[in-house]
Parts: C-alpha cells; structure tokens; sequence
C-alpha cells in the first residue's frame, strides 16, 4: 500500500524542526533581479514569485522591484531547461519551484536534468491541497465524487495546474487509491498551463472537478466561482479556512501539503547563492510574510541553504517510490 500521507517523510520531519538560518550580510546585490514562474499567471508558482517579489521590495530587501517573468510549459520543464541551458551562471535570477518540481524530478519528466543542475535557495511556506468543484455542481462531497470516479469514470474529468502524472494529478490518484479505486489509470486527468487556467475550465464545464493548492484556489473560492469538497490537511484549518472539511474526516487519510520555494542557476556565485539565501530567510521571518502566509492558508516550513538542498533529495526520492507504487514510472 503506498503511503496516502502526501507530507511524507521529509516535509512532516522539516515542518516539525525547521530552524531558522542565521541571516548575514554579503557584498553582492542583484542589478536586476527577476523571478521566473514556470506556469501561466494565475496558478501557486505565480502566486510565489509575485508575492515573494512585492514583499522583497516593501521590506527594501532589494532595491526596487522584482521582474516576473511567466514561463509555462511541460508541468516546469521549459523554465527548468532554460535555466539549466542558457541562464545558468546568471546571479539575479530566482525561480519559482514546489513539489511539483521535485515530482516531475522524481519521475524523470525533464529529459537529461537532475536536481543538481541548479541551487536550491529556499521555502517559503507549506501550501494544502484543494480538491473542489463548481458552486452548481451535485458533487457534494469528496466520498461522492471518488463514487462517482468508480462508476462512471468516461463521466468525470479533473484538471489541475500540473502535467499529467504530476503533483496536481498525483494526489487524485492516491485519493482514488484510498477509496478503493482499482483502475487508476481510467481516472481522466487534464493538464494545464495553471492551476488558474484549470478553474476557468471547470466554470465553462469543461472540467467536473479541480485539483490545486489553496493559495491559487483562494481568489476563486472568494469570489464564489469554487466550492471546496476537501482540504488536504491532517486537521481542520483556522480562521477563514475553517469551513472547508478535509479528506480525512470524510473518511480518505490523504494529506497533500505543497511546499513552496525557489531554485537558482546551478553557476551562480557564492556570494549571490549567500545573498538569496539569506534574503528570503530574512523575508520569511518578517511579519509582512507572516499576513501573506495566514491570509492564504499557507503553512510553515522553513528551510534555507543546504538544510533545503538535503530536504528536496528526500522529496524527490519519496515521490519516485509513490510514483512506482501507483504505476506512473517503470
């Protein structure tokens, strides 16, 4: 049976002993810093950069603002290529990563790269899994939408903001595993360029159900264009996020928590790779980050340097041993 707690073994572990690097100063400054997001605007990576970029600038932890570039395409791998191949001894750049990331790592979806062709900078935050439907829809739970995936499968699409057999994807599956649902491979799963881009799908009824992360669902929820069937949290959420039940007291122990950071160029210099590393520990421990953070649901984890290096290693190799369990690679 493979593991239906989604946290796994590494981000339970690092939610449970984060500690905060020690800020330093360094020499370097970025000339014109510029954070690529590797999906359409709308959707978690281009939730990162941009909120990353606003409170970078209003905490004057760079000096003026912060390009955001949108590069979809391939659940990352196009923005991942482009670094690796033409930008990588460049030191302004950042890039918007999650376990996204590492799941199309851990299953060799960006042919010829491995996570040691770039460096790993830092978290900033943990985001849950959203699983959710139309307002409209006569899903009303998560139990009733796994029914309806076992009986009428050709009836029920899913989108979500990753490739297929990516992060998005993968916690349908191992939802669907969890309910007793034998033919995985009958689910129907669309990609998109974003999570955004999904739900504009789902509201012209392309889509039955979404599967995201709250950050990027939170807008849609507010606006009335999302009903939320399952958080996948291990317990209730406070405040705003209070309302929505999670899998597990429906009867599905699936927790799906997203953590959320950036990678570099793999040549960038030491001093740029000290300088980001020491910015974005210095940006999350602020209390601006910190309203960014209960505003969207965002949970805590914070990783930086070398602590975060050890910890996607540990992501990508419990996502490859998922990923074999449920069939997606060989």
């Amino acid at each position: 049976m493979i593991k239906t707690t989604l946290v796994g073994g590494a981000i339970a572990a690092a939610l449970a002993s984060a500690v905060p690097l020690a800020a330093s100063a360094q020499e370097f400054t970025p000339d014109q810093p510029e954070c690529i997001a590797p999906a359409a605007a709308g959707g978690g990576w281009d939730f990162t950069c941009r909120q990353v970029a606003r409170i970078l600038r209003e905490t004057e932890l760079i000096d003026g603002s912060m390009r955001v570039q949108n590069l979809s395409g391939g659940g990352g791998g196009v923005a991942y290529a482009e670094v690796v191949n033409k930008r990588n001894d460049e030191n302004d750049l950042i890039v918007a990563a999650s376990t996204a990331t590492a799941t199309r790592l851990a299953q060799g979806a960006f042919p010829g790269n491995t996570m040691d062709e770039v460096r790993w900078l830092g978290t900033i935050g943990a985001d849950y899994g959203v699983i959710g439907v139309r307002p409209d829809s006569e899903i009303e739970d998560l139990p009733q939408l796994m029914s309806a995936l076992q009986n009428n499968p050709r009836d029920i699409s899913i989108g979500g903001g990753s490739a297929s057999g990516g992060w998005d994807h993968l916690k349908v599956l191992i939802a669907a595993q969890e309910a007793g649902i034998e033919d995985l491979r009958a689910i129907k799963y669309v990609a998109f360029a974003g999570g955004g881009e999904a739900i504009s799908q789902l509201l012209a009824g392309s889509l039955q159900a979404y599967s995201g992360d709250l950050s990027e669902a939170m807008g849609f929820v507010e606006s009335g264009d999302l009903r939320v069937l399952a958080v996948l949290a291990p317990e209730r959420l406070e405040g705003d996020f209070s309302e929505f039940p999670t899998a597990a007291e429906q009867g599905l122990d699936v927790v799906g928590a997203n953590w959320r950071g950036f990678y570099g160029p793999g040549e960038m210099s030491e001093e740029a790779y000290d300088w980001w590393v020491s910015q974005l520990d210095t940006m999350y421990a602020s209390e601006e980050w910190k309203a960014v953070m209960e505003q969207n649901g965002l949970a805590d984890l914070d990783l930086h340097g070398e602590e975060f290096n050890e910890f996607v290693a540990e992501s990508v190799s419990d996502i490859e041993e998922i990923s074999r369990e449920i069939g997606l690679v060989q």
